[in-house]
């Protein structure tokens, strides 16, 4: 079943131990399509700017992501300018943002695309999310994301929206900052308390935990040996979760299992490269060998 994705699709400059790159194709709706169009059909909503390459346009299509509600704007495009130092590779220093066309952006999908069953809110201004959220049909599963900078900013708008949802995916400084829980699990109890019933706490190299009324796991990381760029890593990770469960067609206990698991491995690629180096001329069989790598990490037999 396809699925829509609301995010920035932007131009990323990035620093890391492992050295740097300027004017990458990125922003959370980017790296999210390309993790989910390994499982499903996906619809990408975005604006960017006069500035944005042609190039990188042409590259979504190739990878048969429908770019046909990516809007031009007369700004610049939104870019990103971050750095990663080599004793916590978990967390980026913004060194500059420029919002550009996202200041004047209002969402707007085709409208075969409002009758999707499945749509998720990538990273973005609240106030965007909403906007586009009302503007669908009758919407099956929706997936939310966010960042500290709406936590502290728009926590109004984001909680508002977070009873609207059915799953709010956030990292775990993420998840203590909105509820100012300390203890991961207490976190996600509250977080299930301001609407969604599922609640997925990425915790970077630490792994993944799942929390529900009824179900709770936790999965580690796929240990890579050498971290690249960690960019778009959750973002990766939510695009193999929504992608897996919108393939699957269904929500049980072993479906969000395998989704977790698909998008733990999935995201464990992305690290190991700059941008989306790795995750782009990526398969399903590398996907899945590499998930039977990790499903014995911890097998009891």
């Amino acid at each position: 079943m396809s699925l829509v994705v609301l995010g920035t699709v932007a131009l990323d400059h990035v620093k890391t131990p492992s050295g740097s790159k300027k004017d990458m194709l990125g922003g959370s709706a980017a790296h999210f399509a390309m993790a989910a169009r390994l499982f499903t059909d996906v619809h990408l909503a975005a604006v960017v700017g006069r500035d944005f390459p042609i190039k990188h346009l042409e590259f979504l299509k190739r990878k048969g992501i429908d770019c046909s509600s990516i809007l031009l704007s007369r700004e610049k495009t939104f870019r990103w300018r971050g750095e990663y130092k080599q004793e916590d590779l978990n967390t980026a220093i913004t060194l500059a943002t420029e919002l550009g066309a996202l200041q004047t952006y209002v969402p707007q999908l085709k409208e075969h695309q409002r009758k999707l069953p499945n749509v998720f809110l990538a990273n973005i201004d609240p106030d965007l999310q909403m906007q586009l959220l009302k503007s669908l049909k009758a919407p099956e599963l929706i997936g939310l994301d966010s960042m500290n900078l709406w936590i502290n900013h728009k926590q109004k708008s984001l909680r508002r929206l977070m009873k609207m949802v059915h799953l709010f995916v956030a990292n775990d400084g993420e998840a203590r900052a909105l509820t100012q829980e300390n203890n991961l699990i207490m976190a996600a109890k509250r977080l299930r308390g301001f609407g969604p019933r599922m609640v997925v706490i990425k915790k970077g190299e630490h792994g993944v935990l799942f929390t529900s009324d009824r179900l709770m796991f936790s999965f580690p990381a796929y240990p890579v040996e050498k971290v690249v760029d960690p960019t778009g890593a959750g973002d990766t990770f939510a695009g193999g979760l929504m992608g897996y469960l919108s393939r699957a067609g269904k929500i049980d206990d072993k479906v969000l299992r395998k989704a977790c698991l698909y998008a733990t491995t999935v995201a464990s690629f992305n690290v190991q490269g700059f941008g989306m180096a790795k995750t782009a001329s990526l398969s399903m069989r590398e996907v899945e060998e590499r998930l039977k790598t990790l499903v014995k990490f911890f097998a009891l037999s």
